[in-house]
């Protein structure tokens, strides 16, 4: 590998491999488009940072890296298809004389929202789930603003504050704006504002489970 010295590492990449890919890490084993690499650079960023592990196919096989121009096309999802561009270091490990396999390490971002380019030239935030990357909510990408810009206020709640908070609390809670909304007879853009503010805050955080973000309050872990 041009400027990347392999160094012995089967029995380091075979641990990784049998941890499966999870929400810090994923297989790649076919590197063709910049674009899908800055989705899971993002994704990473957004969450806790995590590895691209390049040279492994799906079911784990350590395959090798076919070309060195991947290491090229990562940066360039990183750099250039990531807002702000991204920092990705990359380690090198052989497994045998002809197989090496390429770690590409992400650090969670200082500051959020991290935003990628798709296909069509739109920017979007994604957030790392398990093994895959899912586009953002809405509301997570507001909150990261608010508190990025420091705009989100202090820890007093207003009356539809505190009412949101026991509402989501409740064994019956809504979880999305718009039953908040409805449930508190307030507008929905209201009910978003006081969200993305106590999410921000971090009194609340968004879970995504069986294919949707759920509004909740904040967990200790």
């Amino acid at each position: 590998m041009k400027d990347l010295q392999p160094v012995r590492g089967a029995a380091l990449l075979r641990r990784m491999v049998a941890e499966g890919e999870h929400e810090c890490q994923d297989f790649k084993y076919l590197i063709s488009d910049a674009r899908k690499i800055a989705r899971s650079v993002c994704a990473f960023a957004n969450n806790r940072g995590g590895r691209l592990l390049i040279g492994v196919k799906d079911n784990g096989t350590l395959a090798g890296v076919r070309n060195e121009e991947d290491i090229y096309v990562v940066e360039q999802a990183a750099s250039r298809y990531c807002r702000p561009a991204q920092q990705v270091e990359f380690k090198a490990y052989s497994v045998d004389a002809h197989t090496v396999v390429i770690v590409a390490s992400v650090a969670a971002a200082p500051s959020r929202p991290v935003m990628a380019c798709d296909t069509d030239g739109s920017w979007k935030a994604y957030y790392r789930v398990a093994d895959e990357n899912i586009g953002a909510h809405p509301l997570m990408v507001e909150a990261w603003r608010l508190r990025e810009e420091n705009t989100a206020g202090g820890l007093a709640f207003s009356e539809h504050e505190s009412r949101l908070l026991s509402l989501i609390s409740a064994e019956d809670a809504p979880h999305d704006t718009r039953e908040i909304a409805l449930r508190l007879h307030i507008s929905e853009r209201r009910a978003a504002r006081m969200i993305a503010r106590l999410a921000a805050i971090g009194i609340i955080e968004f879970k995504y489970r069986h294919g949707h973000f759920h509004i909740q309050p904040a967990s200790d872990d």
